[in-house]
């Protein structure tokens, strides 16, 4: 695993439950997160980061691209929602992507399992050329625990927790439409979302 130097600088190598999925609980209070699905990047003493998978915005990549200065003419990308990936750092970019050995980008985060964050522009201009990864989603913000914070969170029902394969992982991230994604996530648990409460908790 490889942190760059760009990344939020609470990151290290240690994990916990990186590398799984995060779903707000009905008793989730902080309207930011209710009924998100998280993809949880890194989680160490020191605290924690994700991106929310499952909350579109209004801005399509075209647009975006445009605003960065960059021409993206492949069909089936100009319509792809931007996501909010949560409330930290809201003007600034992050690319959840597969991951390549041949990618080289300026600042990726490496996670496990063959999925990638990078923050850089050097992987939008690959995807504007036609070499970017096959499968990709964009945030704009992220989501951000402090030392502790996510654990007491856990700890009162705020979330529960989702391990899942590489393949049912890339599946739900990439290949499911945002409004399963959480029906999709809760389904590899065995639950039926009717029978969930604020009373539900770690996976």
């Amino acid at each position: 695993m490889s942190t760059r130097s760009h990344l939020p600088s609470h990151l290290s190598a240690t994990s916990n439950f990186a590398n799984q999925l995060l779903l707000a609980m009905p008793g989730m209070l902080d309207d930011n997160f209710a009924g998100s699905v998280i993809y949880l990047l890194e989680h160490t003493d020191k605290g924690a980061m994700g991106l929310v998978v499952n909350r579109p915005t209004e801005l399509v990549l075209a647009t975006l691209f445009e605003k960065i200065e960059l021409k993206l003419e492949i069909a089936p990308l100009l319509d792809q929602p931007v996501y909010y990936g949560g409330p930290v750092q809201v003007e600034r970019g992050f690319v959840l992507h597969q991951t390549n050995s041949l990618d080289k980008y300026s600042s990726s985060l490496v996670i496990a399992d063959g999925l990638t964050m990078t923050t850089s522009k050097d992987v939008l201009e690959a995807v504007a050329s036609g070499n970017g990864p096959q499968k990709f989603m964009m945030t704009l913000g992220y989501s951000g625990w402090g030392a502790g914070q996510l654990e007491e969170e856990m700890a009162l029902n705020g979330w529960m927790n989702v391990p899942l394969s590489s393949a049912e992982m890339s599946n739900i991230i990439f290949d499911t439409p945002y409004t399963e994604r959480y029906r999709r996530a809760i389904k590899n648990l065995g639950f039926d979302l009717s029978s969930l409460s604020g009373e539900a908790g770690h996976a």
